[in-house]
């Protein structure tokens, strides 16, 4: 017999079910947000340790094996011992990890709290929108699927941008935004302890952790058609966090940390107003405008790039965020619509797999090259690609609708 979610019970102890869904979005926010934090602060840290652009890579990837390895053990665990406990380990092994950030003095305490910081993501992450998806309100089906789309592309436009200017601005930058960040989080603990239960306990929880990834059969065909869109969205995503503000200061000469945050900010705000703004729009009419744009942004910022233009650049940039909006808002509320109770934390887990393997794998690939053949030829050829990506992800689209 197929479990189901517990009913949220009414209690003065509880927050009550639309209170604990907007809890719920704002800790996703707040994960996606200290995911992007260091990006910004890479060149600082490269600045103070004197390390080679390959060991800002290794640390990079470091984050993304966490990430990954914890989506593909941990990814359907909440479906079998609820939301909540997972979501507390998680935020206790994210705070762990910003203690780590706060007194880091060398790179192998910063490699470890990114480790710690990738399995805690990758937990949270999962469970997060089970949650949403749990907690939906019945007049508005279609709102869990379009905040999963828009926190973790919010949530990195913020974390980017916000380090970006407190490194700039504030004071002791390697060390007040994970003060802010762990304040979030403990935040976050006393939410987590008062949101209701949505998911009904289900035997088999240990098997869960054996590492492994499925799709039930009648969903597969609706999964394998999302794969070329999350490919190419979160290819470019891959670029723009691990190798923008290394572009924008050594291409362009913006040295500024702010501007270093502004360039993630410019795909993935754009990415996150252009989800708001799409809502209402036809499932597959988005998925062409994110195949679409996608290319096209590719295709001007590689030409900024050959000109050494940033405005061209930016201007590419912001198509780029519209297609990765419009590709998340697609690609999640899709699923949203599609998993049942007992099949959300895996398939989620599964679609962040996906997405996770695009984001980080070229980006460590870059992060190699850029070190032998320059940050100029390897943004290029990136570009390149991901724009050749989009225009798969735009035919598998139409072939699709045509079948």
């Amino acid at each position: 017999m197929t479990a189901v979610a517990q009913p949220v019970r009414s209690s003065s102890r509880r927050l009550s079910r639309p209170v604990a869904f907007a809890a719920i979005a704002a800790i996703f926010v707040t994960f996606a947000a200290a995911s992007a934090a260091p990006s910004p602060l890479y060149v600082v840290y490269q600045h103070l340790w004197g390390f080679s652009a390959t060991t800002l890579t290794v640390i990079f990837a470091v984050y993304v094996v966490g990430l990954i390895g914890s989506l593909v053990m941990l990814g359907a665990l909440s479906d079998h011992i609820g939301r909540r406990p997972v979501l507390a380990a998680a935020i206790g092994l994210e705070a762990i990890s910003l203690i780590l950030f706060l007194t880091a003095g060398d790179v192998g305490i910063l490699l470890t709290a990114r480790l710690l910081q990738g399995i805690a993501t990758g937990a949270a992450m999962t469970t997060l929108g089970a949650a949403l998806v749990d907690l939906n309100p019945p007049h508005a089906p279609g709102r869990a699927g379009l905040i999963n789309g828009i926190a973790p592309v919010a949530g990195l436009a913020i974390g980017a941008l916000g380090c970006g200017a407190l490194v700039q601005y504030g004071p002791s930058p390697t060390h007040f935004v994970w003060a802010l960040l762990l304040a979030g989080m403990i935040l976050a603990a006393i939410v987590v302890a008062r949101i209701p239960e949505t998911s009904a306990r289900r035997p088999g929880a240990a098997a869960s952790l054996a590492p492994r990834l499925g799709v039930p059969a009648r969903l597969r065909a609706d999964v394998l058609a999302l794969v070329p869109i999350i490919v190419a969205s979160w290819a470019i995503g891959g670029l723009y966090l691990s190798l923008g503000p290394s572009v924008a200061a050594g291409v362009f000469g913006l040295s500024s940390h702010l501007i270093g945050g502004l360039v993630v900010t410019l795909l993935c705000g754009t990415g996150a107003l252009t989800s708001y703004a799409l809502r209402n729009v036809p499932t597959k009419r988005v998925l062409t405008i994110a195949g679409s744009l996608l290319t096209a942004g590719a295709v001007v910022s590689v030409a900024g790039l050959e000109w050494s233009s940033a405005a061209l650049a930016a201007a590419g940039t912001v198509i780029s965020g519209v297609g990765f909006g419009a590709s998340a808002l697609a690609s999640f509320g899709t699923l949203a619509v599609l998993a049942a109770p007992h099949e959300r934390g895996e398939l989620f887990a599964v679609a962040l797999v996906i997405a996770y393997v695009a984001f980080s794998v070229p980006a460590v690939i870059a992060g190699f090259a850029a070190t032998s053949a320059g940050l100029h030829a390897t943004a290029l050829v990136y570009g390149l690609v991901v724009a050749a990506l989009g225009a798969v992800a735009l035919m598998a689209q139409r072939i699709c609708t045509k079948g």
